[in-house]
């Protein structure tokens, strides 16, 4: 097949849906099929290999260029000369560090115009990715990772020739959620009529689809559930004589559930029944998360434990596999309903059993791989009476990690999350056809 995926980077710090799309253009490159990864906005920060072309993509929709455009009349008429000088990586990257500056207001304005591209004042950007698409790529199906790319669906069908078009859904209820109203409410709107002019709509696990399923309106049948799957090479318990170690892994963040983790030891440490049992923290810190992080560590710090707790920030794919692989226990206990939390099945993939609060996509991964055991959401004492529990049967604790470990390899692999795209994208395919 000849597949284009379109793909938001964040220019700065590790991402989920980045990374699932590049694993899976890669296994899709290494099968024989032609596959292009194209960023949009900002580069895509990534821990593995990427497609041998991707050097040569430049990036669409620019987020300098999108801001630009939006306030300014001026920037909608400048040469593509001028668009590219200021859709330079570097410059992108520190324009990434500066993020958190942009208002919800602005949020809100360039979202919805996303979601009605053609009427909206970043046509020129448009015919940039159409261009390129006709002329580079030629596609025969195009992959949205993000359902907030359905506005270019219209436009795509109408001078692609009717071109099939995937649009996966990642998370987007919680930014949808934040935006500002009237933007909040006609964002939603939109984006369920946009829907409607895509051949598949498909879901990271079953809870999502449901949750996305009552909010659009949208029969449940329309949505197809494809989890998402990981590169397993490299995963593994690392022998270890070092003490005991509670890992957390995950965006540093509140939604995340960062402070509940620190809270949660802090309480478990109160017991004082593994006092050497260490806290160790990765994963990425944007700028705009670095107070919150810092009122973790002044917590630490006031119970006089900072001396058990280590704190790993951007870490690399070879440096994530080494820390999960020396944990004992793991969890990100996410205060939303997260779609899928790629993080909790690496862990498991390292034979790291997972404690985590229930009432989202954990209770699916959990019923389906053995992998972990579920806490009621919102309270961290709940999540520290789990640890100690679990610590204290040490048997089960190994017997739930090789659990989880076999229910990776068979449910979350690359290879599964690859041969199941390719019937879902053959199915929107012939769709089409048929037409």
């Amino acid at each position: 097949m000849k597949v284009t995926f379109l793909t938001a980077g964040t220019g700065s710090y590790h991402c989920g849906a980045c990374m699932r799309d590049n694993t899976l253009v890669m296994a899709l490159h290494r099968d024989g099929h032609e596959v292009a990864l194209l960023p949009l906005y900002l580069p895509m920060q990534l821990d593995e290999e990427s497609p041998p072309q991707q050097s040569r993509v430049p990036i669409f929709f620019g987020g300098i260029n999108v801001y630009l455009q939006n306030k300014f009349a001026l920037f909608r008429h400048t040469p593509r000369w001028v668009d590219a000088l200021l859709n330079g990586a570097g410059l992108l990257r520190k324009a990434a560090s500066r993020s958190h500056m942009t208002s919800p207001r602005d949020q809100g304005e360039i979202c919805l115009a996303m979601l009605r591209v053609e009427q909206s004042r970043f046509t020129k950007e448009l015919e940039k990715l159409i261009d390129w698409l006709a002329v580079h790529e030629q596609p025969e199906c195009i992959v949205l990772s993000t359902t907030l790319f359905a506005g270019m669906t219209r436009e795509l069908k109408k001078r692609l020739e009717d071109i099939p078009v995937i649009a996966f859904f990642q998370g987007e209820d919680t930014f949808l959620d934040s935006l500002p109203e009237p933007y909040r409410t006609e964002c939603w709107d939109e984006m369920k009529e946009r829907l409607g002019e895509c051949e598949m709509l498909i879901a990271p696990s079953r809870f999502y689809a449901g949750v996305m399923s009552k909010r659009l309106g949208i029969s449940p049948e329309k949505i197809e559930v494809l989890p998402n799957g990981i590169n397993l090479e490299g995963y593994g318990r690392q022998p270890s004589d070092g003490p005991r170690a509670i890992g957390y892994l995950s965006r540093m963040c509140k939604d995340k559930g960062l402070g509940d983790m620190v809270d949660a030891y802090l309480l478990f440490q109160a017991k004082g029944n593994f006092p050497e049992c260490r806290l160790k923290i990765a994963g990425s810190c944007p700028p705009e998360d670095e107070p919150f992080v810092n009122e973790q560590k002044q917590k630490i710090e006031t119970a006089g434990l900072s001396h058990l707790v280590d704190w790993t920030p951007n870490v690399s794919r070879e440096e994530k596999a080494r820390f999960l692989g020396s944990l004992t226990i793991f969890s990100a206990p996410m205060r939303y309903a997260e779609a899928f939390g790629l993080c909790l099945v690496e862990a498991m993939a390292s034979g790291v059993p997972v404690v985590n609060p229930g009432g989202s996509t954990f209770e699916e991964i959990a019923l389906v791989t053995g992998g972990g055991k579920t806490v009621s959401p919102g309270d961290p004492g709940l999540l520290a009476c789990a640890w100690e529990e679990l610590l204290g049967n040490p048997e089960e604790a190994t017997a739930m990690g090789e659990r989880g470990r076999r229910g990776v390899k068979e449910h979350y692999s690359v290879k599964a999350m690859k041969d199941g795209f390719l019937k879902l994208a053959q199915r929107a395919c012939a769709k089409t056809v048929s037409r």
